[in-house]
This record gives structure tokens, sequence and C-alpha cells, in this order.
């Protein structure tokens, strides 16, 4: 199978690229930085531009799916110019591909895009699946509504079109964990708040495994892409803490005090959102690391 790649060279992308090839796939990638670009037998990048509209239409060549993880990160603060790059970065993504389709004679049989649980609305007692129809009233539960709907642009075309929800990936490398488990190492360990809110995560190489098991076995939708057992971030916390043989002292941390260090961004350390794995699972997906303590383990 012959794979395109947006988004190759993020965490979630590296862990994608490691299955391909563990799966004797060949990966097409499109990067933005030119001094990114690679040549080899099963890994060629090519260069593309979303804002400008510029690509190398030479990257559908030979390919059987795409895999879109385009878009700028969460991570930096929320500025009124940053929130209008963070929409723009993946809504622009998406029309870019669609117009390289277009104006191609391709073979592309199936699109997955990455998508977030976050469209989910802030809620303590619901255990949310994909038919929920209501969006969180938020700033990402709107990212994350914009980004769907320019998705659903594609669903007239002859391939599968599949959307991937993904909660709190848990990874060595990089994202939430390391800033989560830093203080733990440093005796500083604490929750967010109160600590109930629900967090529903996922270990990078599950992930990066349901991405190609929607790939090959052409589903279409909507599917979560967190793990089978969320867990409460003070059960999160108390786990990594565990892990790393380290104490929890501290009190939990105030939303009021995040705001001024983050400032909007903090909603996301704060929002909870419970949300299931059954329809993935029922589909023939099975998780390497279905609760925390395994893939906490796992990861350290």
């Amino acid at each position: 199978m012959h794979i395109l790649i947006t988004g190759a060279t993020g965490l979630i992308g590296k862990e994608i690229v490691k299955c391909c090839h563990e799966k004797n796939f060949s990966v097409n990638y499109l990067t933005t930085s030119k001094d990114k670009l690679v040549q080899e037998d099963n890994y060629r990048g090519f260069y593309w531009n979303p804002s400008s509209g510029e690509i190398d239409l030479k990257c559908l060549s030979g390919v059987h799916a795409i895999i879109n993880l385009a878009g700028a990160s969460l991570s930096k603060r929320w500025t009124t110019a940053y929130k209008k790059e963070i929409i723009r970065s993946r809504i622009e993504s998406i029309q870019l591909l669609k117009k390289a389709l277009d104006e191609v004679d391709h073979q592309v049989e199936s699109f997955v895009t990455a998508s977030a649980i976050g469209i989910y609305p802030d809620s303590y007692d619901n255990y949310y699946e994909e038919d929920e129809s209501l969006v969180e009233n938020s700033f990402i539960g709107k990212v994350v509504e914009q980004w769907e709907e320019e998705a659903d642009t594609l669903s007239g075309n002859k391939f599968s079109l599949v959307k991937v929800r993904i909660g709190l990936v848990l990874s060595k490398k990089g994202g939430a964990l390391p800033e989560i488990a830093r203080p733990v190492k440093f005796y500083a360990g604490t929750t967010f708040g109160d600590g109930k809110q629900w967090q529903s995560w996922i270990h990078s190489k599950d992930l990066a495994r349901l991405f190609l098991f929607v790939v090959e076995n052409k589903l279409n939708g909507i599917y979560n892409g967190v793990a089978p057992n969320p867990v409460s971030n003070k059960k999160l916390v108390k786990e990594i803490a565990a892990v790393l043989k380290k104490p929890l002292i501290l009190p939990g941390i105030p939303e009021s005090l995040m705001k001024v260090i983050l400032g909007e961004m903090a909603y996301v350390l704060y929002a909870s959102q419970r949300v299931s794995s059954k329809k993935i699972e029922e589909s023939g997906f099975n998780f390497d690391y279905p609760n925390i303590t395994l893939a906490l383990k796992e990861i350290y």
C-alpha cells in the first residue's frame, strides 16, 4: 500500500510512518519546509504550502490512501491572531488536498483526517459516542466543528472518508504527557482543579495503528481515537506518580491561576470529556494498551 501523510514529521505522524514501514507500506509526505524533503525508496517528501495554495501534485502518484494530520499546534498561547491560524491551517489544508484530488487522475481509496474529542460538550456525567449532536461551546468546539465540516466536502468522492476524533495522546516523545509528568518528577505533581474532570486518552502507538486500521478496512464515518478506559485527571496524575515512584503532595491548581499563566488555552486542562471507544472496537480494532497503568509502564 502507498500512503500520503500530511503532518508526517509530527508526534503522531512519525508513529504512523513507523507503522507503515513495519507493514512495508510506502509513504509520501507533504511538508511546508523544503529542508525536510528527503527521497528514499519508501519515504518521499513533497512540498506544499496551504496558505498560498501550492502543492506538488506528484505527491499523489501511486497513492492509495491519504492521512491528514495538518494543523497548527494547540499548545501555543491563543492570541487572537493565533486562534485564526489554528482554524485557517486546518481548513486550508483540507481545501488544498481536495483541489489536488480534483486536478489529477488518482487511485485514492481512503481519506482519513484527524479531528478531536474537544467537539464534545464539557461534562462530568455524559459518556460520548460518535453520534452525539451537541457541540462544546468553546473555541476548541468551534474549531473541530469547522474542521469536520470542511472534511465533509470530500464526501461526494468515490473514496471512503473517516474523521478520527483524537483524545489525549500519551507519548514520552512529546505532547501533553511530558508536561504533566515534569512537575511530578520534581516532587511538585498535582491535579488541575479538583481533578475530577475526565481525560480520554490513547497511547501513541495504538493511535497510529488505529489510523492504519481505518485505512486498510476502508471504514467510513466518525471514530473516536481514545482507549477503552478514560480516567479522571486525579487518577492520571496518581498513576504517573506511581510509575515514576514519586509522591503527590500539592493541592490542585485552580483554573483562575492557570488562566493567568496560559490565557484561554488553560481551558483544555480543565475540560471534562468521557469518550467511548466502543465503535472502533466493534469494527475489529484491538488496543494493545487498553488501561492507563499498562500504557504508562510501556512509556516509562
